[in-house]
Formats: structure tokens, C-alpha cells, sequence
């Protein structure tokens, strides 16, 4: 009597193994089956900056692709506040599921840690970076009737008036701690000039004081700024990066234009996509392939290149290594400027 007990309790035993290893495999199967079906519903871009600026561009530019190879509806949701900071918190804090990503800038990732006392999130370890989207320079831009009434033709007509009305000028910027806040600020510490800040919730809304008069200086991104140059309603004075650009092969570099005091000036924007931390290398691989064959088509290219902007599309190492190499820029560059947002 005994041995048969014993012998229904190893069948017992053994029939609950079989089944518990039979759940497993269900449950490892099942989660293999929804990672490979990705994207099984729409996807969220989020853009940390109002409509209308070069971040909210490249992403809706990157849409239409992205939608159509993949199945599903890709989504620009507009998350404006604290130079990007609201915007990149939402994903940091989302699921790594493949369902949220950001457009993040060189502000978000690459100089906000240093600007800001404190974060709510950490730029590198509560991300993935995709992929690098585009490169664009950043152009001096002057309401264009406020240029011809103050008689500022060049950068260094700006600095004489800026100096001979120290305070008097505003520089309007798409919120603090963006590039093309900092951008002004090297300008300023680097001429001893002084205009005052005015952040915005992003380059369309700065953009539209800007041309109605409300707003006298800014270092926008080409991009966004490149119709109302082209419409004669801004003067661009110079571009902010190393080089001239090929859109605006006619307009100096700051560096150039500026004189003695503003050697070595050079502030360039760029823009790419990430994913919360966690997010499966499979998923991450998929859109970063995605966009780069987006990226590399001519249409694109075309599109991209007349507005100032350089494409991307490297790898996820190479743009984590990007990434890592502009925090270390910028910490000298907001060191050098003395800029700081509590």
C-alpha cells in the first residue's frame, strides 16, 4: 500500500512539472510572439517643444515613413515645457515597450544636465538612443524692419548697438536651456554684450514674436527660421556653426562675421530619436533601420538639405558615443557662459 502511494505521488509530482514547464514555455512563447509583432497598435513620437519649431519638423517629416513600413500609425504628441525637460521626463518615465519614444535634441540630451541644478530624469540611463536624425546649424536672426530701423546689417553693427544699449534688446529663445538659448548666451559672454532672455515654449511660438516685432534678436534653428528668411520677414546675420551652410551659402558664420572676439564660436543644434530604458534591442534595431533607409532617400535628402539640415541614420552605439561626446561640449560651453536655470 505504501509503494503504490508513493508511486501516485511521483506521478502526481511529475504531472504538475510537466505542466508548470508547459505554462512556461506558453508564457515565453506568447511574450516572443508580442515582442515579434511589434508594432501591433499606434506609436508615440513625443516632440518636448510646441508646433512648428525644427524638432516638431523632423518628426513629422519621419511619420509618413515610419507609418507606412511598418503598419501603424506613428503619432507626433507635442509636450512643450522647461527647455524639453516635461516632454523627455514623460518617456523616461513610460514602459521600454517600443510605444513611446522622444525626439530629443542637443538641449535634452546634451546640455540640459548641465544647466539645470536638478533633473527628473537621467539623460543617459533612463534612455536608448535610436538613432541621430539630423544635424542643422543654427542661424542670428533679426526681425527684419527692426534690422533697417536700428541699422543692423552684419554682426558687428549688432554688437554696437547691443553694447551702446546695454539691456534695452530681448533675445527670444525656445525655452531654457535649448541650443539655441545657449547659443545666445556664448554670443553674449563672448562680446560682453547684454539682451535679455525670453524663453518660449518653442520656435514657433518665439518665432511668431519675432516677426511680429515683439522680439529683437534669436539664434533659431535654420530649418524653422528658412521661410521667414526666404519671405523677407527675418534677416539672417550669420550661422552659428563652423561652417557656412549650403542653404545659406551667402551668410557668414558668426565666427566670421563677428570679428576677434568671437573666434572659435560655434554652436550647432542636432536632433534624434530614443527610447525608455528597457526598450528590446529588436525594437530599437527595426526603427533605427526604418529611419535610416527614410533618411537615405532622396526625396528626404532633398527635403532636409533645403532647410539647412543634414541627415542622419547611424547606429545606436554611434549615437550613444555622439551623445556622450556632446554632454562633454556643453559643459564647457554653460561653464564658459555662466548660464543657470534653478
Amino acid at each position: 500500500m505504501i509503494r503504490i502511494a508513493q508511486q501516485h505521488r511521483r506521478y502526481a509530482l511529475s504531472t504538475i512539472a510537466v505542466l508548470a514547464l508547459g505554462s512556461f514555455s506558453a508564457l515565453a512563447t506568447t511574450a516572443a510572439h508580442a515582442q515579434a509583432a511589434w508594432p501591433n497598435k499606434p506609436v508615440r513620437i513625443i516632440v518636448p517643444f510646441a508646433p512648428g519649431g525644427t524638432t516638431d519638423i523632423l518628426a513629422r517629416a519621419l511619420v509618413p515613413d515610419l507609418s507606412a513600413a511598418l503598419g501603424q500609425q506613428f503619432i507626433v504628441d507635442n509636450r512643450a515645457g522647461a527647455g524639453g525637460n516635461v516632454g523627455a521626463d514623460i518617456v523616461a518615465k513610460s514602459p521600454g515597450d517600443g510605444y513611446t519614444l522622444l525626439m530629443g535634441t542637443v538641449g535634452t540630451h546634451g546640455i540640459n544636465r548641465a544647466l539645470y541644478a536638478k533633473l527628473p530624469f537621467d539623460p543617459i540611463k533612463d534612455f536608448v538612443p535610436i538613432t541621430l536624425v539630423a544635424a542643422v546649424p543654427n542661424v542670428m536672426v533679426m526681425n527684419a524692419d527692426k534690422a533697417r530701423q536700428m541699422g543692423v546689417k552684419n554682426v558687428q553693427d549688432f554688437i554696437r548697438v547691443a553694447k551702446a544699449n546695454p539691456g534695452k534688446l530681448n533675445m527670444a529663445s525656445s525655452g531654457n536651456g535649448t541650443s539655441i538659448h545657449l547659443a545666445g548666451e556664448l554670443f553674449k559672454s563672448m562680446t560682453g554684450t547684454y539682451m535679455l532672455h525670453l524663453p518660449y515654449r518653442g520656435s514657433g511660438p518665439a518665432l511668431m514674436d519675432m516677426v511680429a516685432g515683439n522680439a529683437d534678436v534669436m539664434f533659431d534653428n535654420l530649418p524653422s527660421s528658412m521661410a521667414q528668411i526666404k519671405g523677407g520677414k527675418l534677416t539672417a546675420l550669420a550661422v552659428t556653426s563652423a561652417e557656412r551652410s549650403g542653404a545659406l551659402p551667402d551668410i557668414p558664420t558668426v565666427e566670421q562675421a563677428g570679428g576677434p572676439s568671437l573666434k572659435g564660436y560655434e554652436a550647432s543644434s542636432w536632433f534624434g530619436l530614443l527610447a525608455p530604458a528597457g526598450t528590446p534591442p529588436e525594437i530599437v534595431n527595426r526603427i533605427q533601420q526604418e529611419v535610416a533607409k527614410s533618411l537615405a532617400s532622396p526625396a528626404m535628402k532633398e527635403r532636409l538639405m533645403a532647410q539647412g539640415a543634414i541627415p542622419g541614420g547611424n547606429s545606436p552605439a554611434e549615437f550613444a558615443k555622439h551623445i556622450d561626446s556632446e554632454h562633454k561640449k556643453w559643459a564647457q560651453v554653460v561653464k564658459a557662459s555662466g548660464a543657470k536655470v534653478d
